[in-house]
């Protein structure tokens, strides 16, 4: 049998806290880097211990400041290769520029494909994400990508006898078939609303498709910023649903106005995250629910390492 190289996990600035609890989790040290903004804006990062031909998985979300924090990823990916470690993993739960997936107009640039490419011209041996915004980005990559699921964790929530007249709703045509595994999931019924876009932060719910009739909704989606997923309700209550409406949605990027939203309407009762991104004290709210996602993460990171399979782990939606 072929010995191990050591497993080294490591953190960006953006998250140390998942970091940590993963590295709780595997009972490994968390490694020490350092990461410094330079008085001209530059970012300077640093390895502060040995890595030579060791495993080592970096985790870094690029949520807010985006920019800085993947160019932080991007550094430390150059920093690892050249302190000749074996092969380095990014854990890079949410994934940046995911709505950026192709060219809806002329002239545009795919800048989630722009991301994979960088990332693999710095020497990533894999990468692991959470419920990307579109799963075809997985094929922008020539190397193996690990497209995990909080599915399953957030589903979890709603086995509950309060939530057994509900029914799952997914906020548009592209997120039908997540919804269609939380509802496999929960036994419950699907419903589908469409929506047409005019602009990058302004929706319209044209019509719902599915009996929504006598139920409480459960909105599900990828990630909830501005809130326009929040604000769609109304067009399940012209339909028939009565209750009050929760939500699951795996990245909380949480815009101001989301809160806004949270705030306004007595319809919604609660939110239900993970801590795929950090969640700052200012965004804390009472209807938020954070799941962490480290339990999934640590177990993927194990097995990839010990050469086992994540297969029992994914959940393609």
């Amino acid at each position: 049998m072929t010995e191990l190289n050591e497993l080294r996990l490591f953190s960006g600035s953006a998250h140390p806290e998942l970091a940590t609890e993963i590295a709780k989790i595997l009972n490994v040290p968390l490694g020490k880097c350092t990461t410094n903004i330079l008085p001209d804006s530059e970012i300077h990062v640093m390895i502060d211990e040995v890595v030579r031909e060791q495993d080592v998985f970096f985790v870094q979300p690029c949520s807010v400041p985006v920019n800085d924090n993947l160019m932080e990823v991007f550094l430390f990916l150059d920093a690892f290769r050249r302190a000749s470690a074996n092969c380095v993993s990014l854990v890079i739960p949410y994934f940046p520029y995911a709505r950026q997936d192709r060219m809806a107009r002329g002239r545009e640039s795919v800048s989630a494909k722009v991301v994979a490419y960088m990332m693999e011209r710095m020497s990533t041996r894999r990468v692991i994400f959470v419920d990307i915004h579109n799963r075809a980005i997985q094929g922008f990559f020539n190397i193996p990508v690990d497209p995990l699921s909080a599915v399953p964790l957030l589903a979890n929530y709603f086995r509950k006898p309060e939530f057994e007249n509900a029914a799952i709703v997914s906020p548009d045509v592209g997120r039908a078939s997540m919804a269609s595994k939380y509802a496999e999931q929960l036994n419950l019924p699907l419903v589908v609303m469409h929506k047409r876009r005019s602009s990058f932060s302004h929706t319209e719910t044209t019509h719902v498709v599915g009996n929504i009739q006598g139920r409480q909704p459960i909105v599900i989606d990828d990630l909830v910023a501005g809130g326009s997923v929040l604000k769609q309700i109304d067009a399940l209550y012209q339909a028939g649903a009565v209750g009050k409406t929760s939500f699951a949605i795996t990245h909380p990027v949480l815009l101001p106005s989301a809160l806004e939203y949270l705030d306004e309407d007595e319809r919604i009762d609660k939110l239900v995250v993970t801590n795929t991104i950090p969640i700052p004290y200012e965004k804390h709210h009472p209807k938020l629910e954070v799941i962490s996602i480290a339990g999934l993460l640590a177990e993927t990171i194990k097995r990839i390492h010990c050469g086992e399979s994540i297969s029992p782990l994914l959940v393609l939606t």
